[in-house]
């Protein structure tokens, strides 16, 4: 496989662009509001933190939907950690996780702490106040053997266009069938496959205002 670090390229800067997708890892607008629209307020965060949370994810990328998440969960002051999963299939290589994070703000020391956790490839990190897991791998087959059943869901890989094999029915099935009653979903994409996608699974799917250029996202709920 060739290596990752191969597959970036750099864009005003320190933006992370995927060249094996020809997308950019976070918004070129600017990349902490984004996850703060599309996936915290996407699925109603932190008001819907509670004690053991678990927000699982389909594409790690930067880490950065990590950071603004654990922030938000360090903010309520909830005692243990929040937990976290994400799959992903090409982890980026510390050196690249560094620029990309100087983009963003330092979260009380958190961007650093994570930075100096980061090795490269799937390992669970214990920091202060989370609990998380990256599963290195295809989603495809590491999802549907994972043992656990996430509150919130972040749907995060590149562009259904360029990435199709992250959006396909199949797999948000397994987002369905690894979701806790009453949990939701949210992504930057209104594409009508994934929300059809994500209907088939059981959620309850609406059309929500997106950030920045894009006009819509894709908010969805499980029934309770």
């Amino acid at each position: 496989m060739q290596n990752q670090t191969d597959q970036i390229t750099w864009r005003d800067g320190d933006v992370p662009v995927s060249t094996r997708f020809d997308d950019p890892f976070f918004s070129l607008e600017n990349g902490v509001a984004e996850t703060q629209h599309v996936f915290l307020d996407g699925n109603d965060l932190p008001a819907r933190f509670a004690p053991g949370f678990h927000i699982a994810e389909l594409g790690f990328g930067t880490g950065l939907n990590l950071l603004v998440a654990w922030d938000a969960w360090q903010r309520t002051g909830l005692q243990g950690p929040l937990h976290f999963t994400s799959f992903e299939a090409y982890p980026m290589p510390p050196a690249d996780m560094a620029r990309a994070h100087q983009a963003f703000p330092s979260f009380d020391g958190k961007r650093d702490a994570l930075t100096a956790a980061w090795q490269g490839r799937g390992a669970v990190i214990e920091l202060p106040g989370l609990h998380a897991e990256v599963i290195e791998g295809d989603a495809r087959q590491s999802l549907p053997v994972w043992q656990g059943r996430a509150d919130a869901w972040f749907l995060d890989g590149f562009s259904p266009a360029k990435n199709p094999e992250l959006w396909s029915p199949e797999l948000m099935l397994e987002v369905g069938a690894h979701t806790a009653p009453g949990g939701t979903a949210a992504t930057y994409t209104a594409a009508g496959f994934v929300r059809r996608g994500l209907s088939a699974a059981g959620f309850t799917v609406e059309r929500s205002t997106g950030y920045g250029r894009k006009r819509h996202m894709t908010r969805a709920r499980m029934p309770s």
